[in-house]
């Protein structure tokens, strides 16, 4: 089992957007960054990596309504549309006029659907193994969520033994001994929420769906600077589907971490951190004025000339910890 790491410092708030109360996170001072958690996740999941991100930025790490300590919405619309538009009314009600952001999984391809629908709010992204729709392999998972018996396990599932708990998890973390005590805790705890359970159930039953709704839209993604951040044992979102998306997105850089599965930010946070700030350090913002201008050849080559997939050694970033 992995080591707690000490608690950072962060101020802690609500803010009302459209009804409902928001909770997020917030560290640091500058140009805002924007932190989008998983499905069944929160903003804790952030927890090891805010501290790193706010010596450079202005750090929001949200609740998604219906998740964390955010209001509980019966009948909110799940789709990635209308999650992406309350995310703009998240950065709306925080007076973010536009955000570099980092999201995870599901949370993701919200923050891509958000690129498509208002580019000029996103400055850059990074995401740690975004859903997307070349990925395959929770297809079966999706579809037995998706059953009236797969809904019976989904409530059972908080109620099981730990240890059953932990193997279930062990899949996203590279092994059920690297699921933090805290971690399980926090998701059996939202699971146990009826609301945030009849939520991420949407979700899974309209997933195919929303994927299709996705790929249409990534096309209206490719100016954006993106990093995409995988696990080689990332059983949850394929590697592989990482490939086919950097191929799309563009200008777009892929790293693959050795030993990680699907949260890297988590069982790795200092290698990610690292992976971040090295990133946001090569790809600056430009002056202001200049963002909306068109591409020069010249910049357009230098655009594809930074599209790679780069695969980090235990040596230059260090063995990711048990």
């Amino acid at each position: 089992m992995q080591m707690e790491t000490p608690q950072v410092r962060y101020e802690e708030a609500f803010v009302d957007v459209a009804g409902a109360r928001v909770h997020y996170l917030h560290a640091g001072s500058g140009m805002p960054m924007l932190l989008i958690h998983g499905m069944v996740g929160s903003s804790e999941d952030w927890r090891d990596n805010i501290d790193a991100l706010a010596q450079h930025a202005s750090v929001y790490a949200i609740d998604l309504v219906n998740m964390g300590k955010s209001q509980r919405v019966g009948g909110l619309d799940a789709r990635l549309m209308a999650t992406a538009n309350r995310v703009v009314a998240i950065m709306d009600a925080l007076h973010l006029a536009d955000t570099d952001i980092v999201a995870h999984s599901h949370g993701g391809a919200v923050a891509l659907m958000l690129a498509a629908l208002h580019p000029r709010r996103v400055r850059r992204l990074i995401l740690f193994a975004p859903a997307n729709p070349y990925s395959r392999s929770s297809d079966m998972m999706v579809r037995v969520y998706s059953t009236r018996w797969g809904a019976f396990l989904a409530c059972m599932l908080p109620y099981l033994p730990a240890p059953i708990q932990r193997i279930a998890l062990g899949e996203m973390y590279g092994g059920g001994h690297r699921v933090v005590d805290r971690c399980l805790g926090e998701i059996v705890d939202s699971l146990r929420n009826p609301c945030t359970l009849r939520h991420v159930l949407s979700i899974i039953r309209s997933w195919f769906a929303e994927m299709a709704t996705l790929k249409c839209a990534l096309r209206r993604v490719r100016r954006i600077p993106a990093l995409l951040v995988w696990g080689d044992q990332d059983c949850t979102v394929s590697q592989s589907s990482g490939i086919k998306l950097r191929r799309v997105l563009r200008p777009c850089e892929l790293v693959v971490v050795p030993g990680c599965a699907h949260s890297v930010f988590k069982e790795t946070p200092q290698e990610a951190n690292r992976i971040m700030l090295e990133w946001f350090a090569r790809h600056p913002l430009p002056a202001p004025g200049l963002r909306d201008q068109p591409r020069t050849p010249a910049v357009a080559r230098r655009a594809r000339a930074t599209t790679a997939v780069r695969e980090l050694s235990p040596e230059t970033y260090g063995t990711p910890s048990s």
